[in-house]
């Protein structure tokens, strides 16, 4: 599937969105890859295609159009009921070989990660990976790929001229979401599972959804974050009584999860997760940009900390110069009298 002249380059057409899912429900971060493929398919004058891969998935297409998708691809089978990244990706693979989308986009989840690589070895296309930016290059029409590199130290601008589809994996809560048009319709494409596409190798026995109270971070409105000026497990303890006073969600820095004080599924950041809350308050954080990355967006930032300049304290909305231990039982105070 290698291109290289612009004649085969121009038979590629299209905006995909491979939508992540879970049984019977589109998960957030496909909205937004439905968001940003708006604004690709506008400027390329193409449409935005959402690919459906699983079990049911048919009757998930009204809430894909309605987030701005203009053609449904589904590819609804029983063997699809559980993940297996090499079916998935021999699914996906047989559906570009077949319509030859210019761009796919796919979120940057534990999901995603396993399926996306697969199918642009398959296909012999190039892939930008954890993308926090992407647009079209006014004048050569290619995909304009942004991503963190070198530790997230520089943003790296990256194109692919030759291959086709472009593919790029996105980060969630990084894209705005396609804005909801109720009753909005499009067209609706059945793909077939030939048996020659089904993993012999792996199969799913049993899927467990965790169903525990525990706020999920990235789902989180406010987010206590720990750094290494917590001190310590007993520094988180502190925080997590904050976070249940607000009914938010603790998050941490690397370091605070490097030194076993907090697990890595709290961790916020280039290696951990993008989060949007509406508040976030560092704690003893410094803020190097890997952590950063992560938690820029958030709506209002309120960091504490000893020293006011480090970049947390710039970047901050409020910034309180203080010990963590006193400020923070002053704040919770103030909060229980609300």
């Amino acid at each position: 599937m290698l291109t290289r002249t612009d004649a085969e380059r121009r038979q590629w057409r299209n905006v995909w969105v491979v939508a992540e899912l879970r049984p019977g429900e589109v998960k957030d971060v496909t909205f937004e890859l439905l968001g940003a493929g708006r604004r690709l398919a506008e400027a390329r004058g193409c449409e935005l295609w959402c690919v459906l891969l699983g079990e049911g998935v048919c009757d998930l297409a009204a809430e894909c159009f309605a987030h701005q998708a203009d053609v449904v691809l589904a590819v609804d089978d029983p063997r699809l009921a559980g993940f297996v990244d090499d079916t998935y990706a021999n699914a996906l693979d047989r559906a570009i070989r077949t319509h030859r989308p210019e761009i796919v986009l796919c979120a940057a989840t534990a999901r995603g990660r396993a399926l996306i690589p697969r199918v642009a070895v398959q296909t012999y296309a190039g892939l930008t990976a954890d993308c926090t930016g992407l647009e079209i290059d006014p004048a050569t029409g290619l995909l304009i790929q942004t991503r963190p590199a070198f530790g997230g130290n520089i943003l790296a601008t990256i194109q692919c001229a030759d291959h086709r589809p472009q593919m790029a994996s996105v980060r969630p809560r990084v894209m705005a979401p396609a804005a909801r048009e109720p009753g909005r319709t499009g067209r609706l494409i059945r793909e077939d599972l030939p048996a020659d596409d089904v993993s012999a190798a792996a199969r799913v026995i049993e899927s467990v959804r965790d169903t525990t109270d525990t706020v999920r971070l990235a789902d989180a409105d406010f987010i206590v974050a720990g750094g290494r000026g917590v001190g310590g497990k007993k520094g988180f303890q502190l925080l997590r009584s904050f976070a249940d006073l607000v009914g938010g969600a603790v998050g941490a820095s690397r370091a605070a999860v490097d030194a076993g004080w907090v697990d890595y599924a709290h961790q916020v950041g280039q290696t951990g997760q993008t989060v949007q809350p509406r508040t976030y308050l560092a704690c003893g954080i410094s803020g190097q940009v890997q952590h950063l990355v992560g938690m820029q967006s958030s709506d209002l930032i309120i960091a504490v900390n000893r020293e006011p300049d480090t970049p947390m304290m710039q970047l901050a909305d409020y910034a309180v110069v203080g010990n963590l231990f006193e400020v923070l039982p002053a704040m919770m105070d103030e909060v229980r009298k609300l």
